[in-house]
């Protein structure tokens, strides 16, 4: 099992397996005012399911920390993808999960956001926080 896409937003959700992005894919937020400041976002994620692994709990774990190591927050969860009705035995599955939070950075610099499946380090990206001059 693997992570096919982590994605920032400024708003995510997921219906139907489907996912419903605004202002999705950036990498920076350009901030006014004094820190620590909140910023409203959102973390999608999918999870790329094989066969074998559908019909069982999964854990997963999104973590947010900045670069010297701090932590900012860490969201757990569980999912378990179905085999539908029809569908061409060995085919994967998709599951998808939309995280929509406000978050306070306590200082610019650069952030880390870091996925975990079942306790093992799956996927990872970054954004920058520049105070706007």
């Amino acid at each position: 099992m693997d992570v096919e896409w982590l994605i920032l937003a400024d708003g995510a959700q997921t219906m139907g397996n489907k996912l419903y992005l605004l202002g999705g894919g950036w990498d920076a937020v350009t901030v006014s005012g004094a820190f620590p400041i909140s910023h409203h976002m959102a973390i999608a994620v999918s999870f790329r399911v094989p066969w074998a692994e559908t019909n069982v709990k999964h854990n997963f774990e999104v973590g947010i920390e900045h670069e010297d190591g701090e932590s900012l927050a860490t969201i757990g969860g569980q999912f378990e993808v179905g085999r539908p009705v029809g569908i061409p035995a060995g085919s994967d599955q998709r599951s998808q999960v939309a995280l929509d939070m406000s978050l306070e950075l306590p200082k610019p610099g650069v952030y880390a956001i870091l996925v975990k499946l079942e306790g093992e380090d799956s996927a990872r990206t970054h954004f920058r926080v520049v105070p706007q001059g």
